[in-house]
């Protein structure tokens, strides 16, 4: 019979750690139940060594040390304190066993101010609030749902699986991005080996030859002069406004700007557009399935978009459904949502089932960024491939012609 190894709260509040045999998850989260525990964590024998093992214990040691609080960590904590509120522990209680339960100290140090705060009499959306820079918008308001709706232990499971996708769609796209990025730095080192150590082993051989020297080859010679006497200064010059864009970046100005003209690129624009729908549906889904006001949840889905263009058409649904407008024609006037879209939703305005129906073009959403992502990314390689492959060639071209040149000269 499989082992599984647990860690649960005991009734005096302590924390407490074992192996047991059961059949299931579900039977050792029931045998736990059974000896009067409160399951925090049930897993696999085995599965934490497992995961402990993927990294070498030295890099282990060092990232730990110096890392802060991480999305893992929030993911973690927010799937725990579900688990413990759904068992009946009050809040404060709860944040009691977590601080008691977490080893590392920028977790700890959280989780006390939290405490502190919800101890004054703070609820805990405003708690979280005050540390935005970790949990975000989203994070803040959905919590604030659930106080409203008084549904938090259930509001946070949902936050729990939202932040469990999320994290799932950003570690497919890193893996998928990774060898590209791989392929572009290869190629950019292999273009700087070329023009700034190869061809300049060949300017010799060209010297004395003036004007009888193929175009293509004094093209090549000059670029790499122009690398060797400018590479630097270029290299500066990007650096500085790479420095000087981000700065913009971070006024509002810029900042709406750019994602405008992110909005504009081709292929990425539309990801981008998606994506944004789509977490502006799963949290209007999830107020609205938790019994919270049309326009309160309104207000609060809206507020969660990232991007600032897509926000600001969002926010002209706010005023008509107030007038009494029905939310699928607002949506309609907005242009910013597809046929699909407010199909669904008006459908789910007509049968009372508008959380289920705006969680479902949710998911179908998220499966198309997902999908359109790996795909641009699947285009992206053989392109860089083809692009590595024509410029290398092409020195190398350019080169031989030099050197056939030279042949037909002495000959």
């Amino acid at each position: 019979m499989p082992e599984f190894d647990w860690r649960a709260v005991q009734a005096d509040g302590r924390m407490s750690h074992g192996r047991l045999e059961a059949a299931s998850t579900e039977q050792a989260v029931l045998q736990l139940k059974q000896r009067g525990l409160v399951p925090v964590a049930v897993q696999a024998a085995g599965a934490r060594a497992a995961a402990a093992a993927a990294a070498p214990a030295p890099a282990r040691a060092a990232f730990g040390a110096r890392r802060g609080v991480a999305r893992a960590d929030v993911l973690a904590l927010t799937h725990e304190l579900a688990i413990m509120l759904r068992a009946g522990l009050p809040l404060a209680y709860a944040l009691r066993v977590l601080v008691d339960m977490n080893a590392r100290p920028a977790v700890q140090a959280l989780l006390q101010q939290v405490l502190d705060d919800v101890r004054g009499g703070a609820p805990l959306s405003r708690a979280l609030a005050r540390h935005g820079a970790l949990f975000g918008d989203f994070h803040v308001q959905m919590v604030r749902a659930g106080e409203v709706s008084g549904q938090l232990p259930a509001t946070l499971e949902r936050l729990a699986e939202h932040l469990t996708r999320a994290a799932a769609l950003r570690e497919s796209v890193i893996s998928a991005a990774t060898y590209p990025a791989i392929l572009l730095g290869v190629a950019l080192l292999s273009l700087a080996g070329m023009l700034g150590f190869v061809v300049p082993q060949f300017e010799k051989l060209f010297a004395d030859m003036g004007e009888a020297v193929p175009l293509a080859t004094r093209f090549v010679l000059a670029l790499s002069h122009h690398a060797r006497d400018w590479g630097v200064a270029w290299l500066a010059a990007l650096l500085a406004a790479g420095l000087a864009f981000s700065a913009w970046r971070r006024t509002p100005a810029g900042r709406l700007r750019g994602q405008q003209m992110l909005l504009r690129l081709p292929l990425l624009g539309s990801l981008l557009h998606g994506f944004q729908l789509g977490l502006f549906a799963r949290t209007l889904g999830t107020l609205v399935g938790n019994g919270v006001p049309l326009l309160a949840a309104l207000d609060i889905a809206v507020d969660t978009v990232a991007s600032l263009p897509v926000r600001q058409a969002l926010r002209g649904m706010v005023m008509p459904v107030k007038s009494g407008t029905r939310l699928a024609q607002a949506m309609m006037e907005t242009r910013q949502f597809e046929p699909l879209a407010i199909n669904l939703v008006r459908v789910g305005e007509e049968t009372g089932r508008l959380g289920p129906l705006l969680l479902e073009y949710a998911r179908v959403a998220d499966q198309r960024v997902e999908t359109g992502i790996k795909r641009m990314l699947a285009l992206l390689e053989p392109l860089l491939i083809v692009v590595l492959g024509v410029l290398i060639a092409g020195i190398i071209v350019s080169i031989l012609l030099g050197i056939l040149s030279v042949n037909e000269i002495a000959a």
